[in-house]
Order: C-alpha cells, then structure tokens, then sequence
C-alpha cells in the first residue's frame, strides 16, 4: 500500500488508497467487474446497502425520503487502454513529487473517490434536505448500453447530478454533445480514359467543402459553435475505374442550441450527400447559470464554462453539472496522474457545494 503523508485529512487517505487498489486493478471498458467488486466492498465495509446491476452500483442515502428532491453523485469506473508511450506501469499506482500516477487515476478515478467520500461524509445526516445516491457506473469511456443508461430506470426521479470529472473543480454548466455521421456522396461508374461517368470523390469533395464552410444560424452561450469535422474517407477500386461512391465519416460535435435531430436535419437539407447517423442519442446538456448549484459553487470561488468533451451526462434526461479534480487536459495520456492536494481539494469543495444545498 502507499505511504500517503500523515498532514493529509482521513478521508483524503482513504480515498487515495482505493483510488491506489482501483489503478492496480484493471478496468477498461466492458471489463469493469473486478474493480466494480473492490469499490462495492469498500462500500459495503463502511455499512453503506450497495445495489448492483452488471457492473455499475448505486446506493441511497440511509435516511432516503420520496418526499424529498434527489441528487444524484455519479462517475465512472472504466479507463481507456494505456497510451504506447506510458514510460511509468500503467497498473502500478506511484506517488512521484505529490502526483499519484496511474491509468484512470484523473479520469475519472480521482473524481469517482472524491465523490464517494462526499456521499459517506452526508450519508447518515438525518436532516439533510435532499436524498443522495451514489451511482458508480460502466462503459462510460464508449458511451455503451450497459452503462448508466442501463440503471436510470432503476433509480428513480432524479432532480440534479453531479458528475464527476476532471475540470480543476470548476463548473461545466454546459457539455457538447456527438454525432456521429456515415456519409456518402454518389456518383457514376465510367472508364477513367474517356469523359464518362461522374466521379463520387470530386462530388463528395465538393460536398465538404460546403459542409468545412457552413455556418449554424444560432450559437451556444456557452458551447459557442457546432464543430464538424471530416475524420474518414474512402472511395474507388482500381486505377482505371471512375469511382461511383465516396463515403466519409463526419464528427459533430453538438451543442444546446440545436437538438441532434434539428443538426441532422439542417445538414442534410444543405449538403447533397447520404446522411446515415449511427446514433442521435448523445445530445448536448446543460444547466441554467442561476440554477442554486451553481450559484452556490461561485460563492466558493468555482468558475462556469462550457466542455467541449463528451461524459455520461449527455446519457442523464435530468439537469447535471459536470464538476471534479484533475485536469481535463491529463486525460487519456500517458502518464496519467491526479494531484494528492486535488482530491482533497476535490472532497472538501463538494462537500462545502452540498453542504445545506436546497434545489
């Protein structure tokens, strides 16, 4: 186990040490199981009623009243698969000049246990004015099925989240949404040698050009404007053959002006290609600036932006701010670590954040 300086609160140790066993133990998506057990005994070891479904958890505050507004704590346990270019073990938790190093530890492991330690410091306060749940969930870094989408149903109404994920504890009151789009322009089959057919690759180069140049009439506040971006291409056969079909594959990045229908919508009445979306479910989210959370984490020095990345919220149909240690920038590298100082800093702001919130 690692030596964690004595200066540090309790909670801050504790959460280190399972953020530590949490590293150690290997979570990529869709292979949670094993981590979702460490984090379950955890809980259970500190007298708290986990529930499980596949490999997220959830658990209830003990004085849980229907009576009373729910805020929902949720992050995740899934990591991506280390970059080749990690110098350090990427399933060795090291602490090296305050930076705890390991692979999940800033995304989101460092958020997740902040988290959790919030939800036990408030879980046995009898006269707080909001029930809390605890949802630590799967499958977030693929935005799969068998994630938190798999669970809402289970957790009744929710009337504000916090999710958890590394912003330096500011507040992202406002998150892009993603659509991914399977395009392709349609052209005619000829002989490359003589002025016949209508070549799809000149047709869909056309069609980016517009698509590179269009401008969305309205802008997010906070979000600014709709990204599109070409990241695939293909087209042809043979030397000789005029192609008849160029697909690409468009990254739209969404915003809370527009729904992810009306941007489907818009572009395929502007740009003369096949539009094949392979999913409309991850739409933007957002929260009001004079929403009581957020007002409350201004008074405590928190600043509001707008993310351009995607998390779980875009999954939540219920209002949620996206608020936690680490630093965004960390995420997915090699590398990766979180600030012990952060994840004290984390615990104490999101327990000043709740502490007698009323929503």
């Amino acid at each position: 186990m690692l030596e964690i300086d004595s200066s540090y609160h309790n909670n801050t140790r504790e959460a280190v040490a399972l953020l530590s066993a949490m590293i150690e133990t290997e979570s990529l998506s869709r292979e949670e199981e094993n981590v979702a057990k460490l984090v379950r005994k955890f809980l259970e070891n500190k007298g708290v009623a986990v529930h499980q479904k596949r490999n997220n958890l959830w658990a209830k505050s003990k004085t849980f009243s229907k009576h009373k507004p729910t805020i929902l704590l949720n992050s995740h346990i899934d990591t991506v698969k280390p970059a080749k270019s990690y110098t350090l073990d990427p399933f060795k938790a090291q602490i090296i000049e305050g930076r705890l190093h390991g692979l999940g530890s800033n995304d989101a492991g460092g958020p997740l246990v902040s988290l959790i330690m919030t939800f036990l410091h408030f879980h046995e306060l009898s006269d707080l004015p909001y029930n809390l749940i605890l949802a630590v969930t799967a499958e977030e870094e693929i935005s799969g099925i068998n994630g938190i989408a798999s669970i809402i149903s289970e957790l009744g109404k929710i009337d504000l989240a916090i999710v958890g994920e590394p912003t330096l504890m500011d507040m992202a009151i406002a998150e892009k949404g993603l659509i991914v789009i399977d395009c392709e322009a349609k052209g005619v089959s000829g002989h490359a040698a003589r002025e016949e057919g209508v070549n799809a690759i000149y047709k869909a180069l056309t069609e980016i050009e517009k698509l590179k140049n269009y401008q969305f009439e309205k802008e997010s506040a906070y979000l600014g404007p709709i990204k599109k971006t070409v990241t695939l291409i293909e087209a042809g056969t043979q030397h000789n053959v005029v192609p008849d079909s160029c697909r690409f594959v468009l990254d739209v990045r969404t915003t809370d002006a527009y729904t992810n229908q009306e941007v489907v919508e818009i572009l395929e009445r502007e740009i003369d290609v096949i539009f094949n979306p392979r999913s409309l479910r991850l739409n933007s989210s957002g929260i009001s600036p004079e929403h009581p959370i957020v007002l409350r984490g201004e008074s405590l020095g928190m600043k509001k932006y707008g993310s351009p990345t995607l998390s779980d919220q875009a999954l939540m149909p219920f209002k949620s701010i996206k608020i936690g240690p680490g630093d965004s920038a960390r995420s997915h590298t090699a590398d990766e670590y979180i600030y012990v100082d952060e994840i004290e800093k984390g615990i104490q702001l999101y327990i000043q954040l709740l502490d007698g919130l009323v929503i």
